[in-house]
């Protein structure tokens, strides 16, 4: 596999590329294989490792960027930061997908664009980049990959509740989430929703359940719309 566009997209060349190797191995692809290849390692000590890091970072940043904000608000920026859709989103963003190393089973069920496996792999991959450039090198992909993506971040909590005001205001309507597909077994579902406003597409989302297909639907949404204003979204909220 050759992992050269993925160190591109995170910014970090790797001196030992088997740690970046494990950090994309879940366990299923390990247990799948270790019989036929001897033992292969995955990357759930990794994502330990990374979460730690993370959590490090994100604490600094929020100290340093928010000089009035207090413990508890910065605690629960913190918190919508780190959470599971934030880490996935980011994992997507530099398509960290593609790269995972699954079992069959896990692939076949839609294992890739699955929020807990991306968001597990994303904190791996900055476990991994901390064992081998240090925390300074681990800070700086956690600074540049995920928290310069805050105010998309921030949406995951309330994007259905904010888009709402904007089209009531803007619209004169209310947003309507129209489920279009669903793929997987009853337990592994990806749903898929289509959100329109006024009666017209305006965006597609996907999830894991309804809920979270129709809220990314909704940030996609949300992103259009400042774009086309030119407003900032996090000066909204």
């Amino acid at each position: 596999m050759d992992l050269t566009k993925l160190e591109e997209k995170t910014g970090y060349a790797f001196r030992n590329r088997e740690l970046l190797e494990t950090a994309l191995t879940h366990s299923s692809y390990a247990n799948e294989f270790s019989r036929r290849k001897g033992e292969i390692g995955f990357n759930e000590r990794l994502e330990f490792l990374g979460d730690a890091v993370l959590e490090l970072v994100t604490s600094e940043f929020i100290f340093e960027t928010h000089s009035d904000m207090p413990e508890g608000s910065m605690s629960k920026l913190r918190a919508s930061l780190v959470c599971e859709p934030s880490l996935a989103y980011c994992a997507r963003d530099i398509g960290l997908g593609e790269y995972l190393r699954l079992g069959r089973g896990e692939d076949m069920t839609g294992g890739r664009n699955r929020d807990s496996i991306l968001s597990d792999a994303f904190e791996a991959v900055i476990g991994a980049i901390y064992l081998d450039g240090g925390l300074q090198e681990a800070g700086k992909f956690v600074r540049n990959m995920a928290l310069a993506k805050l105010d998309d971040a921030r949406l995951f909590k309330d994007s259905k509740t904010y888009l709402q005001e904007i089209t009531q205001n803007e619209f004169r309507c209310m947003p309507e989430y129209i489920l279009i597909g669903e793929e997987g077994p009853a337990h592994m579902k990806t749903f898929t929703v289509e959100l329109r406003i006024a009666g017209k597409k305006f965006a597609v989302g996907s999830g894991t359940s309804k809920k979270g297909a129709e809220q990314e639907a909704a940030r996609k949404a949300i992103r259009i719309l400042t774009e086309r204003s030119g407003n900032n979204v996090s000066e909204k909220h």
